[in-house]
């Protein structure tokens, strides 16, 4: 049988303390049905302000003040050239022809770069030697290009820059270099144009799978550029050198795992001890002996060629 606690004594007492009971549970009821409702409106706040601001964290180098107001630089045996591309938007590009009869290495920049410390490596050391020419470009929107960027806008100027190496160098090999986000650039590329291999540094395989280690609860139908290089990769045929460090914090080592088991075994994946940064160019060597077979028939080396 149930009990009634009471503080007073008669019926009175009884009911006004089941009055007061029950004006508490309805109060907290009503908190309980709130708070949901606030949490709710905070997650879609959440979401719609990483919708809005999406592209500035996937583009820090084409919004960030800091970035922004960097002057383009021009290296040593550089030259600056002007891509158009064909919707119209004009890039800045860093090119260093090649040796008669030699392959150029076209590259891509991180998210947050530049083109000018790839256009200065790809001019020196093992590259030089073997004659090499190269040419890196300033996405959309990044300093000294026009426009906005986009994945569809960041292809497209990756095909503008493949048809100027083309037309600068006719006939030469290509080989399609990037880093991180570049690298998605290289593979897209790469998914269209023939080309002499994907030298890739610190790549992921696709933006999806980064926002979700990032933003494990936002939807996937958020995200507007996705970047799936593991798409674009599957059943690569030209020789592919991945390169990436145990100790990256923007993009894990898994990831990199994932893009080499989606190219097959055309991939060969080098994994060192360092972080994003820290692996650039320290498999130069490397990748220019893979990718020098089939890319320098014909071709007379800087050191036959002379200076030119």
């Amino acid at each position: 049988m149930a009990r009634v606690l009471t503080t007073g004594t008669g019926p009175h007492s009884t009911r006004e303390e089941v009055t007061v009971f029950y004006h508490r549970l309805s109060r907290r009821a009503r908190a309980a049905m709130v708070i949901p409702l606030v949490l709710v409106g905070l997650f879609a706040a959440a979401l719609l302000g990483l919708a809005i601001v999406q592209r500035r964290l996937i583009y820090p180098g084409a919004y960030e003040a800091g970035l922004r107001q960097l002057s383009p630089q021009v290296p040593a045996g550089t030259e600056a050239v002007a891509i158009e591309t064909a919707d119209g938007e004009r890039l800045f590009g860093l090119w260093r022809a090649p040796a008669p009869g030699c392959a150029v290495v076209l590259s891509f920049h991180g998210n947050a770069s530049r083109p000018d410390a790839h256009a200065a490596r790809f001019v020196e050391g093992p590259w030089a030697a073997q004659g090499w020419g190269v040419l890196a470009i300033a996405y959309r929107g990044y300093p000294g290009s026009t426009g906005a960027p986009s994945e569809t806008g960041l292809i497209a100027d990756g095909e503008a820059s493949y048809r100027e190496v083309e037309r600068r160098a006719p006939g030469a090999g290509i080989l399609l270099h990037g880093h991180s986000l570049g690298a998605a650039v290289a593979v897209a590329v790469g998914k269209s144009r023939p080309h002499l291999g994907l030298y890739l540094e610190a790549p992921f395989n696709s933006l999806d799978h980064i926002v979700r280690l990032l933003f494990p609860f936002a939807p996937g139908w958020l995200l507007r550029d996705r970047y799936r290089s593991d798409l674009r990769i599957a059943g690569a045929s030209a020789p592919v050198l991945i390169v990436h460090g145990t100790d990256d914090p923007v993009i894990p080592l898994k990831l990199a795992r994932k893009l080499a088991e989606a190219a097959g075994p055309a991939a060969r994946l080098t994994v060192l001890k360092g972080d994003h940064v820290s692996i650039l160019g320290t498999q130069d060597e490397e990748a220019e002996r893979l990718f020098r077979p089939s890319a320098q028939a014909g071709c007379a080396t800087a050191a036959q060629a002379g200076a030119r």
